[in-house]
């Protein structure tokens, strides 16, 4: 399963690539990563992600 969205309140692009419970996150910077217990990715988050997008990206990445 592989979901994108956005939350606008806290200007954050979510990319979810499981359904796994989340067991930690490791923070680099402007990207969190969230990890299962047996060490996969299952969610990334990117701050302050109109910053690094154009308006015409962000509205284009959101209508997919």
């Amino acid at each position: 399963m592989k979901k994108i969205s956005y939350s606008k309140d806290v200007d954050a692009l979510l990319i979810e690539l499981s359904n796994e419970p989340i067991a930690y996150a490791e923070d680099e910077g402007q990207v969190i990563l969230h990890y299962s217990q047996d060490a996969k990715v299952v969610l990334v988050e990117i701050l302050d992600f109109r910053r690094l997008m154009s308006d015409e990206t962000v509205t284009a990445l959101l209508a997919s």
